[in-house]
């Protein structure tokens, strides 16, 4: 069973949301909060899995309450998946650098929305990859070409080569097709990489590589 927090300052929404994953047998909500301080009292009292977090909000906005929540030592099993009006929200980006693991549009159909949560509790990208390879694309602008970047000091030829694969918005199957490797070796360097820099999941690695110039923007 994967328990889920609901925050947004609009009632009507959390309680669309709440009768979508309620009917989900594998889902459960377990809290609301309408604004970003209630959220992180109520992810410390109940310890949910997942939290799907509003950006604008009264009191504190869910980028602060991102980032208190993914900084809380005692929270660190949850993860926070970012509600969005818009694909190419830069508040979006923002709460992924504060350590949310990605993003969801509000419009979304009902079963992207159980599909992205069970996506977030297991530590994938949401939906497609290329979604947020396109939403960190728009936003991060590649180093000058040649300059060194320390955090990829401690990798190695071939984890470079996974990171760049997971910076242009290929998944583990398709990075073992391009590698001509198994889909679990794919995921043990992944592993690594996640550790090597200090990334708690794929949304950060494809933030890092874009970081690292590995992966320009596209135009």
């Amino acid at each position: 069973m994967t328990r889920v927090l609901l925050v947004d300052d609009q009632p009507l929404l959390r309680r669309s949301l709440a009768m979508i994953i309620d009917n989900e047998p594998a889902l459960e909500v377990v809290g609301e909060a309408a604004d970003g301080a209630q959220a992180v009292a109520r992810a410390r009292a109940t310890r949910p899995d997942v939290v799907l977090m509003d950006v604008r909000m009264p009191h504190l906005d869910g980028l602060e309450a991102t980032r208190r929540i993914c900084a809380d030592p005692v929270l660190n099993a949850t993860r926070v998946l970012v509600l969005s009006m818009f694909e190419l929200d830069e508040y979006v980006y923002e709460a992924l650098h504060a350590g949310a693991s990605g993003f969801l549009l509000k419009d979304a159909r009902p079963a992207d929305l159980i599909d992205a949560i069970h996506r977030t509790h297991a530590g994938e990208a949401l939906f497609a990859p290329s979604i947020l390879t396109r939403l960190v694309a728009h936003y991060v602008g590649a180093p000058r070409p040649g300059r060194p970047v320390p955090a990829l000091r401690a990798l190695t030829a071939r984890e470079v080569e996974v990171l760049t694969l997971i910076g242009g918005g290929l998944s583990n199957d398709e990075v073992a097709t391009a590698l001509v490797i198994s889909v679990k070796t794919v995921k043990t360097h992944i592993t690594h990489l996640l550790a090597k820099l200090a990334a708690r999941d794929r949304a950060q690695l494809v933030i890092a590589a874009f970081n690292a110039g590995l992966v320009r923007p596209r135009p």
